[in-house]
């Protein structure tokens, strides 16, 4: 394992963080912030609370997996996409390290980015909201799982994207839908039966599910079930980046 490889990549990652520092800390912690502050106080005043937490206290789970969903996903897609888009994507490929420390370069510098945007979420949410963290393992493990996964997927759409347009479909089309109906401001529970069913298609559920257990005890499905998922959908991921790396798709361009 080339190490020094891994830390150069990550280092470069982490340093653009450094200079664009509104655009990767500061705006999506105001956006967070203004959905918690409209959500509480307009949905809040009607619905007091959920399965015994308050309706405030209920949102911030999903308020933090929203944003780490869709920072993830656009920090390694912008990360590896932008290498290709100035053709210094050929001095990595050339360069004697393989693809699994490529991919942890890139993937571990937009999990740690995603992280620290949660984080400080969290923290902002505590100032508005009591919030209790029944089980602090579980709520890093899933944050940390969750962050790793989906910046596997930004890797993926990255390398797959080639156009600009196309790098920001995902999280705008995709991730963000996905997230706002997968439970960040209400529980399935409070659907009727039928589109309950159909909720449970969708993945970010268990990730919304698992991470809000983590705080409070309340899970629309089974804890063990939401970390399964993750560790399945990280495991669909990675075989996809080797398939990537091994036939050279959209790499060779």
């Amino acid at each position: 394992m080339n190490y020094q490889a891994i830390k150069a990549i990550y280092i470069f990652e982490m340093s653009r963080m450094r200079r664009t520092l509104f655009q990767s800390i500061v705006a999506p912690v105001i956006s967070t912030t203004l959905y918690f502050v409209v959500f509480g106080a307009a949905i809040g005043s009607r619905i007091t609370e959920i399965d015994g937490v308050s309706y405030g206290s209920f949102i911030v789970p999903g308020l933090i997996m929203l944003s780490i969903l869709t920072e993830s996903v656009s920090n390694a897609s912008f990360g590896i996409y932008f290498p290709k888009f100035s053709g210094t994507i050929y001095e990595i490929l050339s360069a004697p390290i393989s693809f699994v420390e490529i991919t942890i370069g890139y993937v571990g510098a937009a999990a740690t980015k995603s992280i620290i945007v949660g984080t400080i979420i969290l923290l902002t949410a505590n100032l508005f909201v009591s919030i209790t963290i029944l089980h602090p393992f579980w709520m890093i493990s899933f944050l940390i799982l969750t962050a790793m996964s989906f910046s596997l997927l930004g890797f993926i759409l990255g390398i797959w994207a080639d156009n600009w347009e196309k790098l920001a479909i995902a999280p705008t089309l995709i991730i963000t839908p996905l997230a706002f109906l997968g439970g960040s401001f209400y529980s399935i529970s409070m659907l009727p039966p039928f589109w309950q069913k159909i909720t449970l298609l969708n993945p970010v559920v268990y990730l919304i599910s698992g991470f809000r257990w983590s705080f409070y005890e309340n899970a629309d499905v089974s804890v063990y079930l939401s970390l399964l998922m993750i560790l399945v959908f990280m495991l669909i991921c990675l075989i996809i980046i080797y398939y990537i790396f091994r036939t050279g798709y959209r790499l060779r361009v």
